[in-house]
């Protein structure tokens, strides 16, 4: 059962980030709607499976969309999200904003070491990137104090991860 929910979740991670691209000047990047979900898979999955869910249907809709190298770019930033959002904002709501600033920090990083965008365009997609984890922490937490409160004994069902 928990693969299944892993895969389901991976796949709205998935929908949720090409659904709605916003192109983010000077770099190849855009903003969406996938952190949302990567948050709450972490929440709800737990750290492993949450970082499995957030990580792998991130990078799988950078491949079915054309952003092939940053895939594996995406694939630790997003697991690294859903880990720590597992991992501490199920009790500490206020470390999503560990999560998500460690996702937007590995792709600064990244960025800057990327032929073709660098320092310059890495540091003008912050204030999007920033943006796009906020809304994705706010709305993780959100969708997922719904779940609980709807479902209440699946939260308690998912917390042994």
């Amino acid at each position: 059962m928990k693969w299944f929910l892993v895969l389901l979740l991976a796949g709205v991670v998935a929908a949720l980030t090409m659904v709605l691209r916003i192109p983010i000047p000077g770099t190849q990047g855009y903003m969406n709607l996938g952190d949302m979900s990567v948050v709450f898979s972490g929440l709800f999955l737990g750290r492993k499976y949450g970082a499995v869910a957030g990580g792998m249907g991130s990078a799988a809709a950078d491949l079915i969309g054309g952003f092939f190298v940053f895939a594996p770019i995406t694939l630790l930033a997003k697991g690294a999200e859903g880990f720590v959002a597992g991992s501490l904002g199920r009790r500490h709501p206020a470390w999503l904003a560990l999560a998500v600033g460690i996702m937007v920090a590995v792709y600064f990083v990244a960025e800057v070491f990327l032929p073709g965008i660098g320092l310059a365009a890495a540091i003008s997609e912050l204030p999007f990137n920033l943006v796009q984890a906020s809304v994705g922490a706010m709305g993780g937490l959100a969708v997922y104090k719904g779940v609980r409160l709807a479902l209440p004994e699946a939260g308690e069902r998912e917390h042994g991860s």
